[in-house]
């Protein structure tokens, strides 16, 4: 039996753990759990009206979204956890007619999409009694992920399987030993899943690796709205979205810090950022903003070109990263299709990215 190592287990490593075949693989996963980006995440899975240039992305963040019934089936994603609840989209009179034709275009390809529809003010507001009443686009086939309760759904799972779990920082000696508390440990292979922290675990094997840091920071706010799991979630024109889970919890986010580096701190400027950028839609901001709140604070990996990349550097190396602020929607599907070229030896994400080389070099 092959023993694999994955460092980092976050949204794409869980999800590889969990889909890697045990039968052929003995699979220990580590993952220090300071600062990890999907652990501080909520979000909507709705990539369908990006305007993003890149194509292949969009067709990464595609499959993605279509990739999450099977997800949700597979390890039982409650609605705690993943629900498709809809997307509203809140933009300029002008800009929602854009995204009305762009919307029934990509639906062609994208049935997962769900019902277009065009809300008037006084719809979106029945919709989402916490907005004003503003035109929108509905789209039914939106959802909402929270990325802390998914990581733990997936480690329970897989630790229930057999994987192993170190919560512990490690090294790299050479691409098949992993250096833990001065001991050598010999794997296999081993996969690099660690966010931003793949640059400097390839740099003592002599790579670069274009790559940086980001922070994020999310507001969650704990109302007594009592049906706010029936609630959609909006992308609201400007910095933050609003993310109703159930049992009064509403969530607001998340802010793109690209010079804080491995900074982790809550601060006001980020409150003062998105409830501001937020409180032009909604129709009664106390109800939010003044409930009990808490800051979830994370560290996402980012490309110069803002697209992530994966998949096989040498014969016993492979590695994943960049996923930005599409992480939730992108990281699973590329953790299962590490997983499904590891169990098959089949390679499949060529479509979706660049040339690794084009992000690493050596």
């Amino acid at each position: 039996m092959e023993r694999i190592a994955i460092i980092g287990g976050g949204i794409i490593g869980m999800t590889l753990a969990n889909y890697l075949d045990l039968n052929k693989f003995d699979v220990t996963l580590f993952d220090e759990g300071i600062g990890q980006a999907t652990s501080a995440s909520a979000g909507i899975i709705s990539p369908w009206l990006s305007k993003r240039r890149n194509q292949k992305w969009y067709q990464l963040a595609k499959d993605g979204a279509a990739f999450f019934p099977k997800l949700r089936q597979d390890y039982q994603l409650d609605q705690t956890i993943y629900q498709q609840a809809g997307t509203l989209i809140i933009r300029p009179e002008k800009q929602l007619e854009e995204l009305l034709a762009l919307a029934a275009e990509r639906k062609k390809d994208a049935p997962e999409i769900g019902t277009i529809e065009k809300l008037l003010p006084e719809q979106t507001k029945a919709a989402l009694p916490l907005l004003k009443p503003v035109p929108a686009i509905k789209i039914s086939g939106g959802g909402r992920l929270d990325g802390k309760a998914y990581l733990k759904r997936l480690k329970q799972t897989a630790e229930a399987k057999g994987v192993n779990f170190i919560a512990k920082r490690v090294t790299l000696s050479d691409s098949q030993t992993i250096l833990l508390d001065n001991q050598s440990i010999a794997f296999d292979q081993i996969i690099i899943t660690a966010g931003p922290h793949l640059k400097e675990l390839l740099a003592s094997l002599g790579y670069q690796v274009d790559l940086r840091p980001q922070k994020g920071q999310l507001l969650v706010f704990q109302t007594t709205i009592a049906d706010s799991g029936t609630f959609p979630v909006a992308m609201l024109d400007g910095e933050a979205d609003l993310i109703p889970f159930m049992d009064g919890k509403i969530l607001l986010g998340a802010t793109h810090e690209n010079e804080a580096g491995w900074d982790l701190a809550a601060t006001q400027e980020a409150f003062r950022q998105l409830t501001s950028s937020a409180h032009k839609f909604l129709a009664d901001p106390q109800q939010i903003f003044f409930a009990p709140m808490q800051y979830r604070v994370g560290t996402r990996a980012y490309t110069s070109d803002f697209a992530p990349f994966f998949g096989r550097l040498s014969p016993e190396l492979l590695v994943a990263s960049g996923l930005g602020s599409s992480g939730l929607t992108t990281g699973p599907y590329i953790g299962y299709l590490l997983a499904q070229q590891l169990n098959t030896g089949n390679e499949n994400g060529t479509i979706y990215q660049k040339p690794l080389q084009h992000y690493i070099s050596h």
